[in-house]
């Protein structure tokens, strides 16, 4: 373009992919005016404007790349839940992907990727509140974690069944209200009383009606039970918030996060004395999940991401052969979750492999959500 040349805005834009330092760069073109270095420039307001608006579009220009970089790196290890929408390039964008369409992918595939967008957008949010610093610093006042993986071991050895981890859940998209009449401290004393080894607290707010005040609730009623908080998690920063919160395991999706992001996470994780509870839904997540170093509790998830029909018999699958093997060697709990609803379901996990199961909604929509307890196991695990 006349009276314009090409240079580089920003000599390199450096951003961590967590463990390991991506690098790339961007062309980005300004008024070659601007640029003469032997022409001396006056700085009235209509120039620095002028430089305010340059300097504003190329941190446009940089999110808009590290974001579809991210999807690009997640779509190479079968991730098909993006982790935000293709908006399009910025006005004036100069780069590799200056011929996509403005609007293409603008719209979820499905529900979790729905609320991973949403997700996105709320966090960010968040961490503009309250930075990562002060959640470093609210941590050294915060309570001791509590062995989650241990309490499920404890459990199943008294048992003679799967731990259970009991979730404190109001909706879903999918069921919509379980429960009218929803005290989350009442519901975890029922669970606890019942036999539960440890709680899933659900903090998502705009699509399970959970919330970081019912996580926060729960820890300060004394119920003792070790917490899971059953979060949609994109950020590191959001494990902080956890802790703070009460939390001693963090829930880690392998549908939405890459292998390099789990990494990192469990890493977090043991630094701050949580478990991380890795969930997978296909043999492809197995895979992955099975090949990261310091995985110790696997949750196999048995809803179907595109269709959200729920077969039981993917644990078995997930778990026969080699898979099970390479889980028997490395002492992993593995936990199955949805469609367990009666004492054969129960069995037909337990004699696939697992040694825990999460279970919400066959229990929390009950009256008693203890006597649900012994209903699903068709005895009673009580103490």
């Amino acid at each position: 373009m006349e009276g314009l040349v090409s240079v580089r805005a920003s000599p390199k834009i450096s951003f961590y992919s967590l463990n390991q330092r991506t690098s790339f760069s961007f062309r980005h073109s300004i008024p070659a005016s601007l640029m003469n270095p032997t022409k001396r420039i006056p700085s009235p307001p209509l120039i620095r404007a002028k430089l305010d608006e340059e300097a504003e579009n190329a941190l446009k220009v940089k999110e808009w790349e590290v974001g579809m970089f991210q999807n690009e790196i997640a779509a190479s290890q079968g991730i098909r839940i993006r982790r935000r929408p293709l908006t399009g390039p910025p006005t004036h964008y100069v780069g590799p992907f200056e011929f996509r369409l403005q609007n293409e992918g603008n719209t979820p595939c499905n529900i979790l990727e729905e609320i991973v967008w949403n997700k996105d957008v709320e966090v960010t949010k968040m961490k503009e509140r309250m930075p990562l610093s002060v959640l470093k610093k609210a941590i050294e006042n915060a309570p001791p974690t509590r062995d989650f993986i241990g309490a499920l071991r404890v459990a199943q050895l008294r048992t003679g069944v799967p731990g259970l981890i009991a979730e404190v859940k109001k909706a879903s998209p999918s069921r919509g209200v379980l429960r009218e009449n929803f005290d989350p401290v009442e519901i975890a004393k029922a669970y606890k009383k019942g036999g539960a080894a440890c709680l899933s607290v659900l903090t998502d707010e705009k699509y399970f009606q959970g919330s970081f005040e019912n996580l926060e609730a729960i820890r300060k009623a004394g119920v003792q039970c070790p917490l899971l908080c059953k979060e949609f998690r994109i950020d590191a920063w959001q494990i902080y918030y956890a802790r703070i919160k009460g939390a001693d395991a963090v829930l880690l999706i392998a549908a939405v996060l890459p292998d390099l992001d789990i990494r990192y996470m469990t890493k977090i994780c043991k630094m701050l004395g949580l478990a991380a509870f890795v969930e997978v839904h296909d043999e492809r997540e197995m895979d992955r999940v099975l090949g990261i170093e310091g995985i110790e509790l696997i949750g196999i998830n048995n809803r179907n991401l595109e269709t959200f029909e729920v077969d039981i018999r993917n644990t078995e699958k997930l778990l026969e052969g080699e898979r099970g093997q390479v889980i028997h060697q490395k002492d992993m709990i593995v936990v199955g979750e949805s469609g367990l609803f009666t004492p054969d379901d129960i069995a037909y996990v337990q004699e696939a492999g697992v040694k825990a199961v999460l279970v919400g909604e066959s229990i929390v929509k009950q009256n008693d959500p203890g006597k649900g307890i012994s209903g699903l196991f068709g005895k009673d695990i009580s103490l």
